[in-house]
Formats: structure tokens, sequence, C-alpha cells
């Protein structure tokens, strides 16, 4: 099920595989990037939306290799979950709460974690043939127990703050958790965690760490959308970068953000 393609003439590719990919939060400000670059890749990409504002185009343009799934992810039953990862090489979640009081206030409080749990049990319930990559869109607020620094009692104070004013900062730890604790032959993982979201329309520099380097607090770094949506299908296709980040937590910046960092 997989076409050895060469990209030729765009350094930004490798050789590689087109495959299928599932894009969960796929019409989100970063999420619809992702379907855009795989789809320019070649892949095919089925999609979990709501409506399908933000992919009318990319439809259009690429027809049968972008399947919409219209609905709430969470509204699926288990067939229908079974259904959504069937074939699917990876697996993206770039869920998350809207910005808004009825997003953060109201249900469903644990999108993210439950999304992850559900897919998960759908991917082992499937028993795929190879290992399906699923990435997760995180953040560098929520720490990795397991590899990064401690946190000054400051920074300490801030995050418990927003997990109690702010659900959606605990979905977000809780969904990582769930990945960290994944055991299964049928799955591999990632989470990736960009620090300050930006707009910009093309792929810059950007660097790659196993934790933060800086507060995501008191000195947060600047990480554009489009990069994030990059190192993700980087992440997909380039075996070298997957090898690095496989079972991680790796936060990127703008290499921009990272040398303003160095020089201070």
């Amino acid at each position: 099920k997989l076409q050895f393609l060469y990209f030729i003439g765009n350094p930004t590719h490798h050789p590689l595989y087109t495959m299928k990919v599932l894009v969960v939060g796929a019409t989100g400000a970063t999420g619809r990037l992702v379907v855009k670059q795989l789809l320019e890749r070649g892949d095919e990409v089925r999609a979990v939306a709501r409506s399908m504002t933000h992919l009318e185009e990319d439809k259009q343009k690429y027809q049968d290799r972008l399947e919409v799934k219209l609905g709430s992810l969470l509204d699926f039953n288990d067939k229908e979950f079974e259904d959504l990862v069937e074939d699917c090489a990876a697996v993206v979640s770039c869920l998350g709460h809207t910005v808004s009081l009825r997003g953060i206030a109201c249900p469903p409080y644990r999108l993210c974690r439950d999304a992850v749990k559900r897919l998960c049990k759908s991917i082992d319930a499937k028993k795929p043939d190879e290992k399906v990559k699923f990435i997760l869109m995180n953040s560098t607020g929520c720490r990795n127990p397991e590899n990064d620094p401690s946190r000054s009692w400051t920074e300490t104070a801030v995050i418990g703050l927003l997990r109690y004013l702010l659900p959606p900062h605990t979905d977000n730890e809780q969904a990582q958790a769930v990945l960290r604790g994944i055991s299964s032959p049928y799955l591999s993982w990632a989470a990736v965690r960009p620090d300050d979201l930006i707009d910009e329309d093309l792929v810059s520099p950007y660097t790659e760490h196993p934790a933060p380097t800086r507060s995501c607090i008191f000195d947060a770094g600047k990480t554009s959308r489009v990069n994030v949506a990059h190192f993700m299908c980087e992440l997909i296709h380039n075996p070298d970068v997957w090898g690095r980040w496989v079972g991680q937590t790796p936060v990127i910046y703008n290499r921009q953000g990272a040398e303003d960092k160095k020089e201070k």
C-alpha cells in the first residue's frame, strides 16, 4: 500500500513513501497546515472535522486523496473509531480547545486525553501488520517528568494556577501522560511540544530539543505553526527524524528565537 516516490528539486523532501495518514483536529490553526503539507508530499489524508471550513480548497485540489469525516470525534462509536484508523500508517492529533469561554469552561473537558485513549485502543483492536506512528501536538507547558529539568517554584505556582483556571491545560498534560504510558506492539509515538505559537506563511529553520531550553512562562520562545506541521510531517516520513524522537516529547523553537536566547 506504499508507493515509492522521489521529490526532485525540493530540498525539504527526501526520497520517501507516500501513505495514508489520519489527522484529527484537521481544521484547527495547525491541523489544517498538517493536512496541506501531507497532501503536498503526495500522501492520502483522512481528516476528521466538524465542518468543511478550511478544507474545501484542498478537497477541490486533491480530490480523492483527501477523505473528510464530518462529526465531533468523541461522538463516534468504537466501530467508527476503528474505521478511522484502518489502513493508516500514521495518526496525527492536533486537537485543542477553542479559545473562548465555552471552549474553556464547557464539555468535553478531556477532549485531547480521551481522543488519545480511544485512538490508541482502536489501533490495538485493528492489529496492523506494521506499527502505526502516533504523533500528538502538545505544549512546552506540559512537563515530561521523566526527562525535563525541574521547574522553579514560581513556574510551578503559575502552572498550578493554570490547571485550576484553564481545564484545557490539564487535558493536554493528561494526553501526554497517556502516551508516555503506552506499551503496545502496534504503535509507537512522539509528542511534539512547540512553545509560544505564531503564524507565519513559510517553513523556516527551527531547532529540536529533548526538553525546554527556556522558561515557557517567563521567557517563552516562538514556534510557528507551519514549522510544527513541517516537523510532524518529517516525523512521519523521515526515518532519521523519527529515530531521534520516537517515544519522546521533543520541543521545537524557531531558530531565530533560539539564537536570541543564546545571546542573552
